[in-house]
């Protein structure tokens, strides 16, 4: 593993680097680096979004400007406004010892006149979406004839967005003897059209394999009715009580649509999509990033140039109608050396582009079950224990313990236990009771695993330093099973579950009964709702009301839409906007779940 140091980059940039806290380099940065500054040549870099291509090319763009020139030297292309801005912020933090080095931003949605007048006072590097720097190349406000280096970034996400004529159009007004640098995911026939006509014999460096998903992400999918996919959508949210995604939808319509039954059952939701002015993506993506919202719904198009390190999963509300945006879709998560889940949810007829998909990226997906009751009120319960646990005790309580103290007397602990824990289970409890199975069981999931399996509770989680990846690792060795026999490993914040073949539960509560990690014991246990082939026949099955909708947490048999929800709720474009239906907070599951996590 080579350090920053290794790769001949100066020393003002050795400076900005461990001012950022970067300690040493990924792998697309310890190949194209050294290239990049000790060669003057054309580069072809395949790697996955989240892998640190920006200072791959950053770091030797910069070192090469000749500062004391104010000519725009270097051109880089990205495909949206919100991948241009966080290049062009990026690039002046790595550039921050450089005097005199300037970089501007050029997009759309902003003054056209204010971002000439930057370029005027002097700008080395430009960085520009393609449609706003072709109106400004055809209007004369920017001179791009004598540049030295042009990066394509995301190359292969700007073509698909159709940016191919703008593309090409752009590159005939820069001299040929500049060095292109184009750094792209995958490399469809679009990308090479490009590479072959506008650069001279490029080194190719690749990180995996050409348009493979990172190993750092894991693939489920989940099949279901299509009628049940909102339904399902919801299921995987509520047991996944920490989940901070992007949803992805093909159309603008059904982005929309799925925010706004989001907000309207109670979830910190939003959209994004073409449709929303500047002012309104602007204001989203920023409560995104502060986690004001957990779930972002968004369109292909849309949600390219998300670059949010902590996304915990991906869910595909929709395949994408090409099977290479499935790359970028799931790249979203698992950046940064972080690991992350991306979740599909398909009918009975999409399950063979499962099989595709799994060419492409070179990974298997798993199949999983849509958590029936039981298994979401469990995890909802042992989250609300954690969450209690880790308070910090406010002492301002201590006056009025003498009177609480008194009102419970003569409770034993389990009984106050039991009290406590129920004023939020049974919120669960009464919402998920009698919910009908959501999951498709027909001949076409045939590739699957059915087999019969126990499902555990593990003491340990994410903060105990395990994901899924981490935690399957342990079970595998410390259970001495093969690959596949540890299998549905999911990872909360404190506990985790795990699956493994039924005829092998006694070894495995055998092997964890005086069992400790650390001087810690853990404490393994069989869950009350194992999931095997019975699965669907046991917790809180039933029928349901609606057609395909959850109970209320009522009882009276609303339809999903009409269930109660708190007096304000953030609104599909960031904002807050106050419920018609209800002057004041719900009553509804949701609006237990919205006021959990708005806590946070």
């Amino acid at each position: 593993m080579k350090s920053f140091q290794q790769l001949g980059l100066d020393a003002q940039l050795l400076q900005a680097i461990t001012d950022m806290g970067f300690e040493t380099p990924s792998e697309v940065q310890q190949k194209a680096i050294p290239i990049l500054l000790e060669e003057e040549t054309d580069i072809v870099a395949l790697a996955q979004t989240g892998t640190g291509k920006t200072a791959a090319f950053g770091f030797p763009l910069i070192q090469k400007i000749d500062v004391n020139s104010r000519k725009t030297q270097g051109l880089i292309l990205s495909p949206t406004r919100e991948l241009c801005l966080q290049i062009t912020n990026e690039l002046k933090n790595y550039s921050k010892y450089f005097k005199g080095l300037n970089t501007v931003a050029i997009y759309g949605g902003a003054s056209i006149t204010e971002q000439a007048n930057q370029i005027k006072k002097g700008a080395q590097i430009v960085v520009a979406t393609p449609g706003r720097m072709q109106d400004m190349v055809n209007r004369g406000l920017v001179d791009i004839s004598n540049i030295d280096y042009c990066v394509l970034d995301e190359a292969d996400e700007m073509l698909n967005m159709g940016f191919f004529e703008d593309i090409t159009a752009i590159l005939s007004h820069t001299p040929k003897e500049k060095n292109t640098w184009l750094f792209s995911a995958t490399m469809p026939k679009e990308v090479a059209t490009i590479a072959k006509k506008f650069m001279r014999t490029p080194v190719e460096i690749t990180v995996g394999t050409k348009n493979t998903g990172t190993s750092n992400v894991s693939h489920e999918y989940y099949v279901v009715g299509g009628r049940d996919r909102y339904a399902a959508l919801k299921r995987l949210a509520d047991a996944n009580p920490d989940i901070f995604s992007v949803i992805f939808c093909r159309t603008k319509r059904d982005t929309q649509k799925v925010a706004e039954q989001l907000i309207e059952d109670g979830y910190n939701a939003a959209a994004l999509h073409g449709d929303l002015s500047q002012n309104q993506r602007d204001l989203v993506m920023k409560s995104f990033r502060s986690r004001q919202i957990q779930m972002l719904v968004a369109t292909d198009v849309a949600a390219r140039g998300i670059d949010v390190d902590d996304i915990t999963h991906v869910i595909n509300y929709q395949l994408p109608d090409e099977i290479e945006t499935y790359t970028h879709r799931s790249g979203r998560t698992g950046r940064a050396g972080k690991s992350g889940v991306s979740m599909v949810i398909v009918t009975k007829s999409e399950v063979r582009k499962i099989k595709g998909i799994e060419r492409i990226i070179g990974q298997d997906f798993e199949r999983k079950d849509i958590p029936d009751g039981m298994e979401i009120c469990e995890v909802q319960l042992f989250h609300l224990a954690n969450d209690i646990k880790e308070t910090k005790i406010n002492h301002e309580i201590d006056r009025y313990l003498p009177s609480i103290n008194e009102m419970f007397e003569g409770l034993s602990k389990e009984e106050l236990l039991k009290k406590f824990f129920s004023v939020e289970f049974t919120r669960f409890f009464n919402y998920y009771n009698n919910a009908k199975d959501l999951n498709s069981r027909a001949e076409a999931d045939s590739f699957s695993d059915n087999s019969d399996s126990t499902r555990f509770f593990i003491n340990v989680g994410a903060k105990d330093d395990f994901d899924w990846m981490s935690l399957k690792d342990f079970l595998k060795a410390t259970l001495d099973l093969g690959r596949d026999e540890v299998n549905r490993v999911e990872v909360k914040d404190s506990f985790s579950f795990f699956n493994v073949d039924s005829s092998k539960t006694q070894e495995v509560l055998t092997i964890f009964e005086d069992f400790q990690l650390h001087g810690r014991h853990i404490n393994v246990e069989v869950t009350k709702n194992s999931a095997g082939k019975d699965r669907g026949k046991k917790g809180f099955k039933g029928k349901g009301k609606g057609r395909g909708s959850e109970k209320s947490f009522s009882g009276k048999g609303r339809k999903r839409s009409e269930s109660p929800v708190s007096g304000r709720r953030r609104s599909a474009d960031g904002g807050e906007r106050r419920s018609k239906k209800s002057g004041g907070r719900g009553n509804s599951i949701e609006s237990s779940i919205k006021r959990r996590r708005s806590k946070k």
